[in-house]
């Protein structure tokens, strides 16, 4: 099958190319993007109409791994890929978020762009190529699309910047970003850092944009080699009535400014917007009119009204929606320990957006198993992000997460895993959720604000506290201005054209998102929001520490205590017992939860317990499977059985050696009886272990004082007793 190919080069002796006309031919556009052994299939296709009365771009986007691509089959009931991960959710957004803006404002078809992993390089992470490939499709198409675009991802590894670094490569950076735009400017970033500078950062950004350029002008040539673009197909997707806009225009701009400016709250405004409409529809329309209103029209138009009144008000007052200045936040209001029988808890408000969010503390069973092509393993920290309806007041079904939700919560993890103390510290699974309970902008920084925290009302050690803010940006491309927006509202995030969530640290940044609308965004723009929202975060963290300025001393008392043991690895099957009948036995009689994990040639056992004197005894009776008889040390061991000529004591758990008759006292005893009781506690010294047989030998008389002038009689001989009556060594008395 012949097909048409463009490769270029990274730069670092690393190439990737961009494959079309063989595959999937019946799709409006189809490119297969490969780099090393990571091919990804990515398909355009469009709809020839738009349905009726659309009034946005109805775009999806699909990110779907194989499990084949990586050599698998899928570990589920069904053994076959089912819905997508919240990984691939996650991607998709990516991907998403980077094309949106690129289509035109009137084009209203159903558009979906589909991504598959077909194989893959397991040291490569694809979603630094999906937006590549994406682009490459929707431009051998004749869909109309306003770009291209590409994403790279950037990493900055022992202080140098690295372009789509390995898997292995990104465990030493500091700066991980998927950062999206066309030839001209950015248009999304995504990504996590290790509490870098401002400075920094905007330098990863304009490595990444340098990456984006070339890839960009990689399919354009590739156009060309293809006979140049496709002209985009002809379409018509919208009704027009030029008088009925005028009308409402006229009728309306200047009450929406007046409105704009009053300084009303989320719900009176609304309202305020509702009632000039209402208006417009009363005068023009009237009982008993001949032609009714046409709803669609009139509701586009007003919209429209509304976006250039509230921009323009922002532009030449300097002031917001709700009364601020240009950089000011909203009054925050915290509170922690709100939930009484929750691990952690916090309430954290900013204006008319709040977070209930919850810490739970859980054990190494707790781990979320992840199954994943791409994503494979355990993880033991996870963040839940929901937003109920009644946030926003109001009536909507409850159908559990949607990739919205999955989005925020992913960035709220990226920002507080950074500050996360270690294993050696913090040995738990830790689980927040953050429950949206008021909702106008921001909501998940609040989350951010609200799990830091919580975290540490749980006792948590993290390394410092972290606070988010959103930034918007409000520009106007005739005359020039612009205006940086801090802690931006609802209505600011819909109808501005940036939103860029920065969360941080006192030291510096740790997870950033970007999404901007527009061409034309100047790097002195994105410098003036990275400063501004840094003063932001800070004033912000200043209001949290008002209320819990460092880790509380200890877990709260209902919270589980883990602690890690370390034994040798061949004490693990001694733990676990035969079946497990030994840790299951561990567990019930003292009510704890013990899990063990190989690594390194270590067993590392993590014992959960309620209360300290669970967990003292079942780390006390685990000590002891493991522990190894040494001479000359002391134990409190209790007596198993009683014979003639002494009685075997069990020193550690299975480990009980003899306690000859001769070594219970210093005094000559001519029997046992009466000298000790089975189950009785006794404490002995080891004097002697056999090299061969490794039988214990204890003492008791040798931890009592000897008696003053005492002569010790000669000892009878003594005979080993046959293997495997004991571990312990037997005399036998000569007949």
């Amino acid at each position: 099958m012949q097909a048409t190919t463009k490769t270029f080069d990274l730069g670092d002796g690393r190439s990737i190319s961009i494959e079309t006309g063989k595959l999937a031919k019946q799709a409006d556009g189809s490119v297969v993007v490969r780099m090393g052994d990571t091919m990804i299939l990515a398909t355009a296709v469009s709809a020839k109409e738009a349905k009726e009365d659309v009034d946005f771009m109805p775009l999806t986007v699909d990110y779907q791994e194989k499990f084949a691509a990586v050599g698998r089959i899928p570990g589920s009931f069904h053994k076959r890929e089912a819905k997508l991960s919240d990984y691939e959710v996650l991607v998709s957004r990516l991907v998403d978020r980077a094309l949106r803006p690129l289509f035109p404002e009137d084009y209203h078809a159903d558009t979906q762009i589909m991504l598959q992993l077909i194989s893959a390089d397991k040291n490569l992470l694809p979603d630094c190529l999906v937006g590549l490939a994406a682009s490459s499709a929707l431009m051998v198409s004749d869909i109309p699309f306003n770009g291209p675009i590409s994403e790279v991802r950037v990493a900055r590894i022992n202080g140098q910047f690295k372009l789509n670094p390995t898997i292995s490569e990104l465990a030493q950076a500091d700066m991980d970003l998927i950062v999206a735009g066309t030839e001209h400017d950015l248009n999304m970033v995504e990504g996590e850092c290790a509490e870098v500078s401002e400075t920094d950062m905007l330098e990863a950004l304009k490595v990444a944009h340098d990456a984006i350029k070339m890839q960009c002008k990689m399919q354009w040539e590739l156009c060309e080699m293809l006979g140049g673009r496709k002209p985009a197909r002809v379409y018509n997707h919208e009704r027009h009535d030029e008088e009925l806009e005028k009308k409402i225009r006229d009728f309306s701009y200047d009450k929406v400014y007046a409105a704009a400016k009053s300084r009303l709250g989320k719900s009176e405004r609304s309202a305020a917007f509702k009632t000039i409409r209402e208006e417009f529809v009363a005068v023009n329309y009237p009982e008993g009119s001949e032609t009714g209103p046409d709803k669609f029209l009139i509701n586009k138009y007003f919209h429209h009204v509304e976006y250039d009144a509230v921009r323009a008000m922002i532009l030449n007052e300097r002031t917001r929606l709700d009364g601020r200045n240009l950089d000011q936040i909203r009054p925050i209001w915290s509170e922690v320990n709100y939930l009484p029988a929750a691990h952690g808890s916090a309430v954290f408000t900013r204006g008319e957006t709040q977070s209930l969010t919850t810490v739970t503390l859980g054990t190494k069973l707790d781990e979320q198993l992840l199954d994943a092509p791409m994503n494979a393993g355990y993880s033991k920290f996870l963040l839940h992000y929901n937003f109920p309806s009644f946030s926003t007041g109001e009536v909507k079904p409850n159908r559990g997460p949607g990739r919205r939700e999955i989005g925020h919560g992913n960035l709220a993890l990226r920002g507080l895993k950074r500050v996360l103390p270690g294993l050696e510290e913090s040995p738990y699974t830790i689980r927040i959720v953050s429950d949206i309970l008021e909702s106008n902008g921001s909501s998940s920084m609040a989350t951010v604000c609200a799990g830091s925290l919580a975290l540490m009302d749980a006792g948590i050690k993290i390394k410092d506290a972290v606070s988010g803010i959103a930034m918007g940006l409000i520009t106007d491309e005739k005359t020039g201005k612009y205006a940086v927006l801090s802690d931006i509202l609802g209505d600011e995030d819909h109808l501005g054209d940036m939103d860029f969530k920065v969360v941080g640290t006192s030291k510096g940044i740790v997870a950033c998102q970007m999404d901007i609308k527009i061409n034309g965004l100047k790097w002195e723009m994105v410098n003036e929001a990275l400063n501004q929202a840094k003063a932001g975060r800070l004033h912000i963290m200043g209001e949290m520490n008002k209320t819990i300025a460092k880790p509380n001393a200890d877990y709260k008392p209902h919270a589980p205590r883990i602690q890690t043991i370390i034994i040798d690895k061949e004490f693990i099957g001694a733990v676990i017992g035969p079946g497990g009948k030994v840790i299951q036995g561990i567990q019930k009689d003292t009510g704890t939860t013990i899990s063990i994990t190989e690594v390194d040639n270590n067993g590392i056992v993590e014992v959960a317990a309620t209360n300290g004197e669970s967990m003292q005894k079942a780390v006390n009776i685990i000590k002891g499977i493991v522990a190894v008889p040494v001479v000359g040390d002391e134990y409190v061991g209790k007596v198993k059985t009683i014979v003639d000529f002494g009685a075997f004591v069990e020193i550690l758990p299975g480990k009980d050696g003899l306690l000859h008759i001769s070594e219970i006292s210093w005094k000559r005893l001519p029997s046992m009886e009466g000298v000790l009781q089975v189950g009785e506690e006794v404490k002995v010294k080891l004097i002697e272990i056999d090299k061969k047989t490794g039988k214990l030998k204890l003492s008791r008389k040798a931890l009592l004082p000897k008696p003053e002038g005492f002569t010790e009689a000669p000892r009878r001989e003594r005979r080993e007793r046959p293997e495997g009556d004991s571990n312990s060594t037997q005399p036998e008395t000569n007949a």
